[in-house]
């Protein structure tokens, strides 16, 4: 028997499950309290920054200043796109069209890899622009380090704490993207052994959950990190 054959004939339900739908519905409700969980931690982050953010608008609003807005445009474009082709391969899923499902995870794939370059761009440009916050003597431009402490301009404190919070958050994120792409290239490599049925797909559409969310995860933090700056 070959491999796809014997793949094609896999028990489905579990032997755990009464039937498809109940197996379908425990994945939805595991990934959905997965999620909560995940919104538990990033609201904490957000608080904790509108928190500071009230108490120190100007300091922040001159982090925000700081950043590249064009970037972190163009970085939305791209995941809102990586959405619809993911919601594509969810469709072509439903379908058992195992051809598109790939196609699309490849496209979503690809998307989520050109936000992650976009993103280390950005990162390098920082370094270089002496953003990221070290909190003592290296807040200070090297250019400054001989000059006496009077004549250096170095950063408030406040806003070093700005950029704490946006390379935390963004790390974070692009943590999640990491581990959302290798869970992609898993459903790209089954798809391509005709492991899904229109009786048996919802992996395809628990995974597209997660990416959404971390989608949604970057609408907020695009506009909180780089529009809030007025």
């Amino acid at each position: 028997m070959s491999q796809v054959h014997a793949l094609e004939h896999d028990s489905f339900p579990s032997e755990q499950f009464e039937d498809g739908v109940q197996q379908r519905e425990s994945a939805s409700l595991g990934m959905w309290t997965f999620l909560a969980t995940e919104v538990l931690f990033f609201g904490v982050l957000f608080t904790g920054f509108f928190v500071y953010r009230v108490r120190w608008p100007d300091e922040f609003r001159e982090g925000a200043h700081e950043l590249k807005w064009w970037l972190g445009t163009i970085n939305t474009a791209v995941l809102l796109g990586s959405s619809f082709c993911m919601a594509m391969a969810v469709h072509a899923a439903r379908e058992a069209d195992d051809k598109k499902i790939a196609r699309w995870l490849w496209l979503t794939i690809a998307l989520g890899v050109a936000f992650l370059a976009i993103k280390g761009t950005e990162y390098a440009i920082e370094w270089h622009d002496w953003l990221v916050p070290y909190y003592h003597w290296s807040a200070v431009p090297p250019d400054q380090w001989n000059l006496p402490a009077a004549q250096r301009h170095a950063r408030p404190p406040q806003v070093e704490l700005f950029m704490t919070f946006y390379f935390v958050m963004t790390l974070l994120h692009a943590t999640h993207m990491v581990v959302g792409l290798c869970v992609l290239g898993v459903m790209v490599a089954l798809a391509r052994r005709k492991h899904f049925t229109r009786e048996y797909h919802h992996p395809v559409e628990i995974v597209g959950l997660y990416w959404h969310f971390v989608d949604t995860v970057w609408v907020f933090l695009f506009p909180v990190l780089y529009l809030l700056r007025h």
